[in-house]
């Protein structure tokens, strides 16, 4: 029988092909890309039109001589990396590697890893697309190039083990844009007004708000006005002035692409990026159910909402048999793609077969393998469901020369929201409001109150892949890997969810945004992904987007390798060396700040930093730091530990619970309160 080797990335789609293709056909992985560019240097010769030097990646020889020996017994070698440029790259280098040159060679791609899919690629096998490979290699070489020749810059100017790339560049400049814009916010006070209404004693409350008077809305209310209104309002009576009942529908969403995906798996399960795309990466790849490899979801680099004809039908059978009839939305049409740079020969991310709902395979999940199957799933079939129906009420309400207004609406059909309703919207329905024309109204609780306007809320890492995506930065492949690049190089730290500038990301910031204004240009930097997307399509050659790019960059370089000046991020500190009696100083390594003896090398003594708060400790009175875990969790720790066991995860005001006498701390977001660090306390009160 003719030998058949397919060539897959990863080693946990291996057995799971090779039992849907059978006798015949050997299948082996290549465990990711086998050749790069040299760490060592930079590997792109400039001098000979950007001639790049792949070499073998380091331990990947005795692997390639295991393919190489497969390969010459084949008749017929398959190419199945994923599907996507990175991908197409690993299949040319997999060509060459290999030395495939006279061999009956094809590239085959599936968007999911299920039979049907895997024989069907077998029959459409195409040659290796040419276009793919060059848009790879254009990106991965303006990255090296940015990368390799701006990163001994900062080693040289601020220190060691710093980096800039492109996409993390401007992911870094967009957060420090916000941080700044948060800095230099000034509040305004301002204030509402609104009133309790009932139709009678036995009807359930509802609030309306002063909308403005008979000559029109009136805006910027401040304190002197609110009392004068409050004043006027309360002696007179509220008639109905005018009600309007309608109806509004809420359409369903798309499916999820890698984006959106990173956007809902961050803000309802609390998921990085990352780990949003490793547990993904499992469920593409196969779980284990019934003693069975089973691919769960399509492939998870996607920016197209696109579903294939077979999919639809079987979603559409799947909603009629399990809701009926009218959840299904017989007339959703799909929107074309807004933008040129959707990849739509990929789907959506959704479930390679629908009947495997959640429920039916949970056991055979782990906990976080089934929450995020369970909201792919749920936004896939949602998506084919018919629009949610409410009822709305609109109602004017006059009280002498002012106007209140109350809106209210009720869901009548819940559509879509039978199976996707991660915000709870139809417990938060409100109730019917009945009242008439002319109709005067019970009031209670009339109050004016104070307000202040809000700086705009730092990114999180759903609204900065929201922000990336929206301004075309970067493609589905890079958003999980730029933000954990700048946790990692300590440029940018989590608060809760947010993501906030350190001192180093600041200091890196103005250095690029002083000298390599270009890189960390949103619009230059979503234009080289046009570019690189018009290298797919065939329509830009590849060299002379580097050949464009890089005299002026070099000449940009020369600038600043001149006139950046050494930027000193040492700190000095009030701390005695015990060991030689200098003044300690606060220096920056691998894992942030930490303490050090001046003298080194000759004295090597060090401490670690810890952020002081201002708070003294309840239980000895020494300082309060801030510290961190080593999962890397901060908390608030007594600087006398281990002596004292001071400790809490949310911040201590530095006084005791006059009902236990334990730690008061702060707790929540906006609306912050003030609280017992004692569970079993139940002492609490809102913040002033």
């Amino acid at each position: 029988m003719a030998k058949k080797l397919v060539i897959v990335e990863s080693k946990a789609k291996v057995n799971t092909i090779k039992k849907f293709l059978g006798r015949g056909y050997k299948v082996e992985a290549s465990m990711g890309h086998v050749r790069d560019l040299p760490k060592s240097q930079l590997g792109i010769n400039v001098e000979e039109d950007f001639e790049p030097k792949y070499i073998t990646i380091r331990g990947k020889g005795e692997l390639l001589a295991k393919l190489r020996k497969e390969a010459k017994s084949a008749d017929k070698i398959y190419l199945a990396t994923d599907p996507d440029r990175e991908g197409e790259a690993i299949s040319w280098h997999l060509y060459h590697s290999l030395k495939l040159e006279g061999k009956d060679v094809s590239r085959i791609t599936f968007n999911e890893i299920t039979e049907t899919a895997v024989k069907e690629a077998i029959k459409n096998a195409r040659d290796i697309d040419m276009d793919l490979v060059n848009a790879q290699q254009a990106r991965r070489m303006l990255d090296r190039l940015v990368g390799y020749q701006i990163s001994p810059i900062l080693w040289k100017k601020v220190r060691k083990g710093l980096s800039a790339g492109r996409v993390q560049s401007v992911t870094l400049r967009l957060i420090c844009d916000r941080e700044k814009e948060i800095r230099d916010f000034v509040e305004e006070e301002y204030w509402s007004i609104t009133v309790n209404m009932q139709n009678n004693e036995k009807t359930k409350p509802f609030e309306a708000k002063l909308y403005g008077d008979t000559n029109g809305k009136i805006e910027n209310i401040s304190e002197e006005q609110a009392k004068d209104i409050v004043g006027k309002l309360e002696n007179n009576e509220y008639k109905v002035k005018d009600v309007r009942v309608g109806s509004r529908t809420r359409n369903t969403l798309p499916p999820f692409k890698t984006s959106t995906l990173q956007q809902e798996a961050s803000k309802h399960l609390g998921f990085s990026a990352l780990k949003t795309m490793q547990i993904a990466q499992q469920l593409y790849e196969g779980v284990k159910i019934e003693n069975k490899e089973v691919g769960l979801i399509t492939y998870l680099r996607t920016d197209s909402t696109r579903i294939s004809d077979q999919a639809k039908e079987d979603l559409r059978q799947y909603i009629n048999e399990e809701f009926g009839d009218k959840y299904y939305n017989k007339s959703k049409t799909r929107k074309k793609a807004s933008k040129s740079n959707v990849q739509d020969a990929h789907e959506a991310i959704r479930p390679t077969d629908v009947d495997l709902s959640p429920k039916k395979i949970k056991k055979f999940l782990s906990s976080d393998q089934y929450k995020l199957y369970k909201i792919i799933w749920e936004r896939f079939v949602a998506s084919s469901m018919s629009p949610a129906k409410y009822e709305t009420y609109s109602i004017k309400i006059q009280n002498g020369d002012y106007i209140f207004n109350a809106n209210s609406s009720i869901v009548l059909f819940e559509g879509f929201l039978a199976v996707y309703n991660l915000e709870n919207e139809k417990s938060q329905s409100k109730h019917t409001v009945e009242v008439e024309e002319g109709q005067v109204l019970l009031a209670s609780d009339l109050k004016a109150n104070q307000h202040f306007t809000q700086p705009p809320a730092r990114y999180t890492e759903a609204s900065i892949v929201k922000t990336l995506e929206e301004n075309g930065v970067g493609r589905p492949s890079t958003y999980a890997p730029t933000i954990s690049t700048l946790l990692h190089r300590e440029y940018v730290e989590r608060e809760q969810r947010a993501l906030v500038p350190t001192e180093l990301g600041e200091i890196i910031d103005d250095i690029m945004l002083g000298y390599f204004k270009d890189i960390v240009d949103v619009e230059f930097t979503a234009n080289m992904e046009g570019q690189l997307d018009g290298v797919e399509r065939g329509e830009t050659d590849w060299k002379q987007i580097l050949r464009d790019f890089y005299p002026p960059f070099s000449k940009t370089l020369e600038i600043a390798e001149k006139e950046i000046g050494e930027i000193n991020m040492v700190e000095e500190t009030d701390i005695t060396c015990e060991k030689c009696g200098a003044q300690m100083v606060i220096k920056y390594g691998r894992f942030g700040k930490f303490i050090a003896c001046p003298n080194f090398p000759d004295c090597r003594n060090t401490k670690p930093f810890f952020e002081e708060t201002g708070i003294s400790c309840i239980k000895c009175k020494g300082k309060v730091v801030l510290k961190k875990s080593k999962k890397g969790r901060k908390y608030y720790g007594c600087e006398n530990n281990p002596e004292c066991d001071f400790m809490t995860w949310d911040k201590p005001t530095g006084d005791k619970c006059p009902v236990c006498q334990d730690a008061l701390v702060e707790k929540g977001g906006k609306n912050k309160r003030i609280v017992c660090n004692n569970k079993e306390c139940n002492y609490g009160k809102e913040k002033k």
